[in-house]
């Protein structure tokens, strides 16, 4: 088992006993050191006092367990508004929501899709490309998360004219 994964197993119920759920761990190499990074998610989202509570127990645990046997860093956070879609239950919360998808192989000679999430189905994912829907086998999914847009103000005269910025008037989650 890959240190990613020890952590993950050793968090998973800690996590679930606060109420959160794990997203994410990363374990890779960057500026010379190591980083563990665990991103974390609940009803409501991530707070500040979360990820701190969290980075105490993840840190102890993973000291405990003696999992990394080196100095690493522990970035503890949210998956922010790009989140990762890792697990069958991650694309079925997103469906309805603009995805980004990467493909280990190319199918009909592509490789990256952005569109809009309709179904999972069994093993398969389902966009929707410019009116016509993509299939893709789960398998063959490299990366894929979230393709966050951020609204749009709208104007009685039907929208944004052209050289006008748009502002954001509030962003909820």
């Amino acid at each position: 088992m890959d240190i990613r994964e020890s952590v993950t197993n050793t968090i998973e119920q800690v996590l679930a006993s606060y109420g959160m759920e794990l997203v994410d761990v990363e374990y890779q190499k960057e500026h010379g050191g190591w980083v563990v990074r665990v991103y974390l998610d609940k009803e409501g989202g991530i707070t500040l006092d979360d990820c701190s509570l969290i980075s105490g127990e993840v840190g102890e645990l993973i000291e405990v367990n003696d999992i990394i046997g080196h100095p690493y860093t522990l970035e503890v956070s949210s998956p922010g508004l790009n989140r990762p879609l890792k697990r069958e239950k991650d694309f079925t919360r997103s469906i309805g929501k603009r995805v980004k998808i990467k493909t280990k192989a190319a199918i009909d000679g592509q490789k990256n899709f952005i569109g809009e999430l309709l179904r999972y189905e069994g093993d398969t994912v389902i966009l929707g490309i410019e009116g016509r829907e993509k299939t893709i086998p789960f398998p063959l999914i490299r990366k894929a998360n979230i393709e966050y847009q951020p609204p749009q103000t709208m104007r009685s005269g039907g929208g944004i004219k052209k050289g006008e910025s748009a502002k954001i008037l509030h962003w909820r989650k």
